[in-house]
Formats: C-alpha cells, sequence, structure tokens
C-alpha cells in the first residue's frame, strides 16, 4: 500500500479505540528485503539484549535511538506512510524517540505482561501521553506465535502505575483485571507488511511463541514536538526535527542494498 494516506474515520477510530490496524502498508517486495536486512544484520544482533518472562521463555530485543542513513530501518522509520500516518494520528508534529526489533523465536519466544508504553516512559520526563508506536509485522503474527494483544479503548483509562510482575515491570494487576472486565480484548492477528499503530496509554501485552514459526516485529517509536522531555540526557533522545520521506524512499534503499550485497 505504497502513497497510504490515512483518513479522518481512521484517526477517529484511532482517538476512540486506542490503536489501529492498516493492511499491507508496505508491499511484500519490500518486506521480503527487510526480512532478509534483518536477518543478515548482525550488528542489529550483536546489539540485542535478552528479557526472560519468569516462565522460560525469553525475547531478544534491539534498540536503536540514532537513525544511521544508509540504513533500511531508517528509510522505514522516516516514510510518510509511518511517520506521517502518526503524526495525523497524533495530531502534532512527531521525531523519533526509538525503535527496536524484536525477535521472538520458535518454541522460546517470551511472554510480555499487560503495561503502558507510557507506563515506562513517563518517568523519562515526558509531561504527557501524546507518543505512539507503530509496529509493523516482519513475520506473520498470530495468537500461535504470540501476537499483540490490546484492550480496546484502555487508553482512556489514562497511565496506570507500573509495578514488579514476576521479573518483568507491568501495569498493577487489579488496575488491569478491571480494565479485562471492560474493554474488549483484541489479538492483532498480522501478515507481513501489516502495521498497528497504538497510543502510548493502551494496555497491551503478548503471549509467549509456542508455535514453530518465529515472530520479529519492527516497533517504531515517537513523540510528539510539544511533548519535549522536561530533562535531558535520558534514555532516549530530546526532540529534534524529524525529515519524512517519500515512501518511494524505501525502494530507493532496498535498491542500493542490493547492489552492494
Amino acid at each position: 500500500m505504497s502513497g497510504f494516506t490515512v483518513n479522518a474515520q481512521q484517526i477517529a477510530q484511532f482517538q476512540d479505540e486506542g490503536f489501529l490496524i492498516v493492511r499491507q502498508i508496505f508491499r511484500p517486495s519490500e518486506m521480503a528485503a527487510l526480512i532478509a536486512y534483518a536477518r543478515g544484520d548482525e550488528s542489529m544482533l550483536g546489539e540485542s539484549y535478552v528479557r526472560n518472562d519468569g516462565q522460560g521463555g525469553e525475547t531478544r530485543l534491539a534498540v536503536r535511538n540514532d537513525l544511521a542513513d544508509d540504513s533500511l530501518y531508517t528509510a522505514v522509520v522516516r516514510s510518510q506512510r509511518i511517520a506521517g500516518t502518526m503524526a495525523a494520528l497524533l495530531g502534532d508534529e512527531v521525531y523519533h524517540y526509538h525503535h527496536k526489533m524484536t525477535l521472538k523465536q520458535p518454541k522460546t519466544g517470551g511472554a510480555w505482561e499487560w503495561h503502558q508504553d507510557y507506563g515506562y516512559w513517563y518517568h523519562n520526563g515526558c509531561l504527557y501521553p501524546d507518543m505512539g508506536s507503530c509496529m509493523l509485522a516482519v513475520d506473520k503474527a498470530t495468537q500461535a506465535n504470540g501476537c499483540l494483544q490490546v484492550l480496546r479503548g484502555s487508553h482512556k483509562l489514562g497511565r496506570v502505575d507500573h509495578v514488579k510482575v514476576g521479573e518483568q515491570t507491568g501495569a498493577e494487576p487489579a488496575r488491569v483485571e478491571a480494565a479485562i472486565a471492560r474493554h474488549k480484548l483484541v489479538y492483532c492477528e498480522m501478515e507481513p507488511g501489516d502495521a498497528v499503530f497504538f497510543h502510548s496509554n493502551l494496555l497491551h501485552r503478548s503471549d509467549q511463541n509456542t508455535s514453530e514459526l518465529p515472530r520479529w516485529s519492527l516497533i517504531c517509536c515517537y513523540n510528539t514536538r510539544h511533548n519535549d522531555p522536561i530533562v535531558t540526557g535520558g534514555r532516549h533522545p530530546n526532540y529534534s526535527p524529524l525529515e519524512i520521506w517519500p515512501d518511494e524512499h524505501v525502494t530507493e534503499v532496498i535498491e542500493r542494498q542490493a547492489a552492494v550485497d
């Protein structure tokens, strides 16, 4: 779906439900290139670290705050169809907060407890929850391999206190239990190239990957300009303008990378 532009109905849906799934926002050829790029990215694998779920499962993460000019990840993060869409959904100029690849391997990929991203980002000096993420399915995401789960409309709860839940930090269990009773649970099953945009206060989680298939996802995280953190030198960057690239630039980077390889 090169050239995707979010419409008023979709923006209203995001504001009401806290998330928006866009099918095939990247073409199969683009995703095939991204999969090959990520699988062969030894530097990314070397930077990655493991998060255990306390139940024998583990998920590997690679988090980056910087955007390398020659990286295919950068082309995705800067693309109009991702960054431009997020700006429209959040109603302000956005900047790159960070991006990360989550690597849920077959049979061993761990679970994530219920949490809000703003439950963590609040402590980075962000005054408002005017932030969001886009999870791009690199591999097919199903219930069997631990796809993202969300509670529809739970972003309207506001920020929930986060506490230790097993070996992870998650949303306060009593609040989560009450939210589950009031908000519909949605499994965000996606094909490669599908994306889900979600608000930083949306409660979400995922199960272990019990399947024979991997589930890798590229998550692009954005903050709004007016929400520049009140502290500097935090875990993720303060505001700096994000140059948004035309969608065609993704293809240009893929072709340039192929020529190098």
